[in-house]
């Protein structure tokens, strides 16, 4: 049996996702700022799904930058947003447990000459809205949050963000990391007070290499890519209409049934949770279960190493994550862990299981009747 638990680091691609990039390879093949027929029909599927997202976020279509994923929406974000706004402050605010295409700009932009204050979170994972309000100031331009953590699933109050930063800070923007959030939540930007948002195609069932900012039409934000002007100049480039057009299927797709999809998701990280709760010296990480992300569940293993326990449920078909998938090789994947004042043997032990939909009950039940035969095996080996 196989059983993907992984859904965090990408998903599967929907056959009507597959289907649409095939077609828009092979058929509707024209480059959209042509202007004959072949570019017209080209321009029809960056319409149409710019109009979809922007339905399913209640803003303008106008308001959607296509990128090739979360981290350049990110970048753009970031980079975009504090080089547009640099004569009305110097101020950049971040947390402690954002994802290394937040961190590392908001890195550079430090060595570039901007002042960075660092948000601590609570042990839960989520941050720490007395200290953001404390860091927040007349000189700040830019905030910048997660909605859901990628490692343990913590759900940021973006709202309460949100108000916080336009009432102390009025000359300052903020973008939301919704990586992990969309497809899992509706998330109306206006609404929430969020300016800019990010958004990756493959965690939604979409198209590896695209993706998409949000970027509320009062805001200013520097283009980061320049050549041929296209998306009304904010990101040169040709269309990557393949991309584009499976992203606006997979976001249609995600959100029809959704209460009963996250529902579902819900259902398989409680039953998996208090599978774990049974087996000697595991701890659960995060939030409540029905308070934190529905497709997050993180488990520390005490005594047997992440890498040894990944691999050895690997072997039987089970495949899981130690961290995040973009950073967890460079193991700098504990950052979220030690930001949550975790001690290191727990740290070292902890695994992510992600799910999506497609993931069944019977998946489940597996995965507990294997780490049910080889946690013991695999504590007696470490101990010697």
């Amino acid at each position: 049996m196989e059983a993907y638990f992984d859904n965090s680091a990408t998903t599967r691609c929907y056959k009507e996702v597959a289907d649409i990039v095939v077609k828009t390879m092979t058929e509707d093949f024209g480059n959209p700022s042509a202007m004959h027929l072949k570019g017209v029909e080209a321009e029809k599927y960056v319409r149409d799904s710019a109009q979809t997202l922007a339905r399913l976020l209640k803003v303008n279509e106008k308001e959607i930058i296509f990128t090739s994923g979360g981290t350049e929406s990110n970048n753009l974000a970031l980079f975009g947003g504090a080089e547009a706004n640099k004569r009305m402050g110097n101020h950049i605010i971040t947390t402690a447990v954002e994802h290394a295409a937040v961190g590392q700009p908001v890195e550079r932009l430090e060595q570039m000459g901007y002042e960075v204050t660092i948000v601590p979170v609570d042990e839960r994972g989520v941050v720490r809205l007395d200290a953001l309000e404390k860091a927040l100031r007349e000189d700040t331009i830019l905030v910048s949050t997660m909605y859901v953590n990628n490692e343990v699933g913590a759900v940021m109050p973006v709202e309460e963000i949100a108000r916080l930063v336009h009432e102390k800070s009025p000359k300052a923007f903020y973008h939301v990391d919704a990586i992990q959030a969309f497809g899992k939540y509706r998330i109306y930007p206006k609404k929430l007070g969020i300016d800019m948002l990010s958004v990756s195609s493959h965690k939604i069932h979409g198209p590896k290499g695209v993706g998409f900012l949000y970027i509320n039409d009062k805001v200013r934000v520097q283009p980061q890519i320049l050549g041929g002007g296209q998306q009304a100049g904010m990101r040169s480039g040709t269309d990557n209409v393949p991309g584009i057009a499976g992203l606006g299927v997979a976001a249609k797709m995600v959100y029809t049934d959704f209460e009963e999809k996250i529902k579902h998701m819900y259902q398989l990280k409680e039953h998996l949770a208090e599978g774990f709760l049974k087996l000697p010296d595991v701890r659960l990480n995060g939030m409540e279960l029905w308070e934190g992300a529905p497709q997050i569940l993180s488990a520390s293993f005490m005594g047997v190493r992440s890498e040894v326990l990944l691999h050895t449920l690997e072997d039987r078909g089970i495949y899981v994550s130690a961290g995040s998938a973009c950073s967890s090789h460079k193991r700098k994947a504990a950052g979220t862990l030690s930001a949550m004042g975790m001690e290191a043997a727990q740290r070292e032990s902890t695994l992510r299981f992600s799910f999506s939909e497609e993931n069944t009950f019977e998946e489940v039940d597996y995965c507990l009747e294997v780490l049910g035969q080889v946690l013991p095996m695999l504590r007696r080996y470490s101990r010697h």
